[in-house]
């Protein structure tokens, strides 16, 4: 028997639901394999939710709260696995890793950012188009690989198919900014003498910048909903503890990004067209990434996959309108297209499609995030 039976409280609680009127005994045969894994009463409180149980049911089983009537399940059903390293670990934001301490991803997370900033580098300080082309392959190639890196550790870590599928529309919103801006201001032809970097050097450079604090913030929310945690009474207490760090990180974060696409536009971005690699598309499309990892991450990739495949759809059409506005009597099709772009730039149209697609995903996260089942 737990420490917990042997309180008068939990004597008390137990003696009450012992027998044929015992309400809590269904529920516990219900999630037994929820209550025999859990290293903690919130983890079963999280599960219970997730199932549909919420305070108001709760009532029905004699308790006030979700939270009360987990710490019984947990008092009253056995762990198939109970020691003192499991009980050490329920103070960790995500489950931890053999050989990969904070430290370890903390430092890949920089890996992005000081990969895209030697290519950017080089490729300044490199005559000739074809080296530069080179430069900007291997410069792209090596980006891709230290996301990689950065990604498969820590808080923004995702496994599985969801993880793939999200990838594919990842890949089209950077290399929109690769070759989209350069394709709505082409008058006719193709591009010419560029590379991948060239064009796109300021955006890329603040995005893979952003990792870091896109992790640390990762971070930081989840230690923060387990403060929420051990501080609440119940699901809708959690929840309003848990929406305004969940709302100030993501300020914090969109701050930062401004920073540093601003920072990037300054130092990467001084010789290239006007309207090309905007800090506000820039910006849009960090929020965008973010809102998306974390709703994946935290068991919602549904509508992240919506939320990125939206974004992608935007700025698919902008691209189809722009093109078909050049077959004669068609030019009125690509009118909206062309008054986006003379007004702010080609840089509008992925600032208008991941804007409006990050805000969709942000109402959505201020009303998934902050539910205990989201951080179990």
């Amino acid at each position: 028997m737990s420490d917990a039976d042997t309180t008068p409280v939990g004597t008390a609680r137990l003696a009450r639901r012992r027998g044929p009127a015992d309400p809590v005994r269904t529920l516990m045969h219900s999630h037994r394999e929820l209550c025999e894994r859990a290293v903690d009463p919130l983890e079963i409180a999280a599960g219970l939710e997730a199932h549909g149980v919420t305070d108001r049911a709760a009532a029905r089983f004699r308790h006030r709260d979700v939270f009360s009537l987990a710490e019984e399940l947990y008092a009253r059903v056995p762990r198939a696995a109970d020691s003192d390293t499991d009980a050490a670990d329920t103070t960790a934001p995500y489950p931890a890793r053999a050989g990969d301490p904070r430290a370890g991803w903390a430092l890949r997370t920089l890996l992005p950012g000081a990969v895209c900033a030697a290519a950017v580098v080089a490729e300044r300080y490199v005559d000739g188009g074809g080296a530069r082309s080179a430069i900007g392959v291997a410069g792209a190639v090596a980006l891709a690989i230290a996301l990689t890196v950065a990604l498969r550790r820590g808080p923004l870590r995702v496994e599985g198919h969801t993880a793939r599928v999200s990838r594919l529309w990842v890949c089209w919103l950077l290399a929109y900014v690769l070759y989209g801006d350069g394709l709505l201001r082409l008058s006719g032809g193709g591009p010419h003498g560029t590379s991948p970097l060239t064009d796109a050097a300021a955006p890329l450079l603040a995005l893979a910048l952003a990792v870091a604090p896109a992790a640390w913030c990762a971070h930081l929310l989840s230690v923060q909903a387990r403060r929420g945690f051990a501080d609440s009474r119940g699901l809708a207490e959690f929840a309003s503890r848990t929406r305004p760090p969940l709302l100030g990180l993501l300020a914090l974060y969109a701050l930062t990004l401004t920073a540093l696409a601003v920072l990037a536009e300054l130092v990467a971005g001084g010789d290239r067209g006007a309207g090309a690699g905007h800090p506000a598309a820039t910006v849009a499309l960090g929020g965008l990434l973010l809102l998306a990892r974390l709703l994946t991450v935290h068991g919602f990739p549904g509508a992240a996959a919506t939320g990125l495949v939206t974004a992608c759809a935007v700025e698919a059409l902008a691209l189809v309108l722009a093109t078909a506005g050049r077959v004669p009597g068609l030019e009125s099709v690509s009118a909206p297209v062309r008054a986006l772009v003379d007004a702010g730039g080609a840089g509008a149209v992925p600032a208008l499609a991941c804007g409006a697609a990050a805000l969709g995903l942000l109402i959505h996260a201020t009303v998934a995030l902050p539910r205990a089942s989201a951080h179990t």
